[in-house]
């Protein structure tokens, strides 16, 4: 016979049971490590190295992984707030994080301008930085309302918007979880059916379209939500064979002008694929790669602890500096002291050693954030015992001490 305990559906508003949970999925924190990896590597110019990414197997690359682990992150981090401290502190804390990005946004544009002056302004049409030399103050006030981007920061004021926008959209999941994903769905229709943009400054539109991209980041939090009877459907043997199909379908056209597995005017069709309003080839591309990818990497797998994926992970649960650093690290490989745009060797070593770099940086904060750690522990341990020290007819003092103590080990490690 059946638990009807573990086949119940769960109510609208009711907390779902991972908001309850302090389990971290190191998964999570890899994939996204390889995502910034990858986008590295993918924005050198004539990289080799981008050989080893996903963008040359498919349909969709790094960002799709990115911008879907966001919405991930940012269902768990923030629903386990509002499950401990309410509504409130789950929407302080996202306006906070929000804040945290647009400050990295508009200090690395900053850096990127710093960067171009050193090489002597010959990048400064590749990088989209000669308008802030020309009209610094304009261009400034443009980026302050998130309108001017330099190259590789478009998808910055997009995780602005996405964080600052987040409690809406948690509620709403919350309540009517499909009801929100077919609103979302909807939007992103009317994006390719419609054309609808976001207008950017001095010319042009948002490379990535928030009104279209939108879409996997709630995808990311709905799965969240709805896991365990996505996680269900997902592992059927019918959605695994069709998504492995799928990816085989990809990868024959992806390899078409190197490899004839597909006639070449198939290819002609297909690319160059919309990426800026995220092509549905693309999105059922990266969702086929996410069922693969899940029925490859179940929990607890034993190889998320080999030296790399650890160092993946560690760069991982610092999204944010390690994405700034591998914008800055893009535009120092195009420096005429490098050179690696026909030398393979120099392509390969950059490569390398900006890989190395990131995690010898990620290991760095991570290592600031854990001397921060023993007071806070310190406190929590000595509430803990406060608690289960007392004897039971002091029903009072550990009454009072409760609901603390439940916010103490209710935490959330998870970083959006």
């Amino acid at each position: 016979m059946h638990d009807r305990t573990h086949t119940s559906k769960r109510l609208n508003g009711e907390t779902p049971p991972v908001f309850r949970s302090t389990d971290r999925d190191p998964r999570i924190d890899v994939c996204r490590g390889i995502a910034l990896w990858w986008i590295f590597l993918d924005h050198i110019p004539d990289n080799v190295g981008s050989w080893l990414t996903l963008r040359n197997y498919g349909f969709c690359d790094a960002a799709e992984i990115f911008m879907f682990i966001s919405g991930v992150t940012c269902a768990l981090a923030y629903g386990r707030t509002r499950q401990r401290d309410g509504w409130r502190g789950m929407i302080a804390r996202s306006l906070r994080r929000g804040w945290d990005i647009y400050a990295a946004f508009l200090l690395l544009t900053l850096g990127c301008a710093v960067l171009i002056y050193i090489a002597g302004n010959d990048l400064a049409d590749e990088s989209n930085t000669r308008v802030l030399f020309e009209r610094p103050g304009a261009t400034l006030a443009h980026a302050a309302i998130l309108q001017y981007r330099p190259v590789n920061t478009d998808v910055l004021p997009v995780f602005v918007i996405c964080h600052v926008l987040f409690a809406p959209l948690l509620w709403l999941l919350l309540r009517a979880p499909s009801l929100t994903l077919g609103l979302s769905l909807l939007l992103y229709a009317l994006v390719h059916v419609f054309g609808l943009r976001v207008p950017a400054w001095p010319e042009g539109v948002w490379f990535f379209n928030p009104l279209a991209w939108q879409v996997l980041v709630v995808l990311g939090a709905w799965y969240v939500i709805e896991g365990e009877k996505i996680r269900r459907w997902m592992s059927s043997r019918a959605v695994l064979v069709l998504a492995a199909l799928y990816l085989a379908f990809g990868l024959a056209l992806a390899l078409g002008h190197a490899i004839p597995l597909m006639p070449q005017t198939w290819a002609d069709h297909v690319f160059p694929l919309d990426k800026s309003n995220l092509s549905p080839l693309r999105l059922l591309h990266f969702l086929a790669l996410a069922v693969v990818a899940s029925w490859l990497v179940p929990k607890g797998w034993r190889g998320l602890s080999t030296p790399l994926l650890r160092g993946a992970r560690c760069c991982g649960e610092n999204s944010l500096p390690i994405y700034c650093l591998g914008v800055l690290l893009v535009l120092v490989s195009q420096f005429d002291l490098f050179d690696i745009s026909n030398r393979p060797s120099m392509q390969i070593a950059f490569s390398l050693a900006g890989i190395l770099m990131m995690i010898v940086v990620a290991a760095f904060l991570n290592a600031l954030s854990t001397r921060r750690k023993p007071a806070a522990d310190a406190v929590d341990r000595d509430m803990s015992a406060a608690v289960t020290g007392w004897k039971g007819g002091d029903c009072a003092g550990r009454a009072a001490l409760a609901p603390q103590l439940t916010a103490v080990h209710m935490r959330s490690t998870y970083r959006p």
